[in-house]
């Protein structure tokens, strides 16, 4: 039994063991995500004993109550499974999420005695209850979820878009196939979340090597290396400043100082659109490429900005260059963006100082 159980899972066992041994070698994870990642590799690898075991008897025909209890163990845990994800990938979210996949384990529990989920008859038969794709429903429901958030907490730009899109296929396939292919497909379920989240992991070491820690806007190299691709196509080019950082350090602290920064971060990632990307260049120095964006698109975006820092308790200066045939150079959009923040941003201190005598 054990043997056939390692031949079946053997491919699950390599990409659980690449992906922990990934963990202990990567920098850019802090302790709280790598133990939750743990814990969520453990989980997969339990349940795929489960998933075994049970298939096992039901080939053999023998212990059917044994097998019903890990049925609901199995219903039970696929949802958990799923909030556990959500709980590892965003951090800020607290235990609160595992409340539904916890009643919905309660309901698998009286399900064992009632069978309003599931059961097995006298025959050896799997036969679905009234309340059989409540397991299913709130896969997806978790699975949305997650979707819903990896997308908001993006840049937009397709590179972070693709690996969300995989994850989104490799969970809905955990909702569909197992109507298509019955009970053959929940033997390879662990397998596919396993590669699922393996692959999303690679995506994401990936593009933190390209992103600001703290902002999570693309970093100073990645600019460099992306306005040096295809330039023709940047059209506009925007400049901004925070304004009041050093004081904010000085007077308040430098935690203060990045809740700041983090926070009118947070505000360009809202006001961007498709082929419009932001970068932190330094300190309180930020940069936004516009490619193929008309000069309307460029003031949208600008007013957008202002708009949602404004609901802030910070501000910021911004300039723009434009070039309606892309034949400026970087230096050039640069130089343009850069004055006219600059101006703005001296009018910014004029002001205050005006307010403050």
């Amino acid at each position: 039994m054990i043997k056939e159980y390692f031949l079946q899972n053997w491919e699950l066992i390599l990409i659980l063991l690449a992906f922990a041994i990934m963990l202990r070698a990567t920098v850019f994870l802090d302790k709280s995500s790598i133990i939750r990642t743990y814990v969520l590799i453990a989980a997969i690898f339990l349940l795929s004993i489960v998933v075994f075991v049970e298939f096992y008897l039901a080939g053999e025909g023998m212990m059917r109550n044994v097998r019903i209890v890990l049925m609901a163990i199995r219903y039970s845990a696929t949802p958990f499974i799923t909030a556990q994800v959500i709980f590892t990938l965003i951090k800020k979210l607290r235990w609160f999420i595992f409340i539904p996949a916890i009643v919905l384990a309660i309901i698998n529990i009286v399900s064992i005695f009632t069978g309003i989920v599931f059961t097995v008859n006298e025959d050896n038969v799997f036969i679905r209850g009234p309340l059989g794709l409540l397991p299913f429903i709130a896969v997806g429901v978790y699975c949305f979820f997650l979707i819903v958030i990896l997308i908001k907490r993006s840049n937009k730009q397709i590179t972070e878009i693709i690996p969300i899109v995989f994850l989104s296929l490799a969970f809905a396939s955990g909702m569909v196939l197992p109507f298509v292919f019955k009970s053959e497909y929940s033997q390879i379920f662990c397998t596919t979340i396993a590669i699922a989240l393996f692959v999303y992991d690679v995506f994401s070491i990936i593009q933190l090597t390209k992103k600001d820690a703290l902002t999570g806007l693309l970093n100073r190299q990645a600019y460099y290396a992306d306005v040096g691709n295809d330039p023709e196509s940047i059209t506009a080019l925007l400049s901004i400043d925070m304004n009041g950082l050093k004081a904010i350090n000085d007077n308040e602290g430098h935690v203060a100082g990045d809740e700041a920064l983090t926070t009118i971060s947070l505000c360009f990632i809202r006001a961007l659109k498709q082929r419009q990307t932001g970068y932190r260049i330094g300190g309180d120095e930020f940069i936004i490429v516009c490619r193929k964006t008309s000069e309307n698109e460029m003031i949208q975006l600008v007013e957008r900005i202002k708009k949602y820092v404004s609901e802030t308790k910070y501000s910021c200066s911004i300039g723009y260059g434009y070039s309606a045939d892309g034949k400026k150079s970087i230096v050039e959009l640069l130089k343009e963006s850069d004055e006219m923040m600059y101006a703005e941003k001296a009018r910014y201190y004029s002001e205050s100082e005006s307010e403050r005598r």
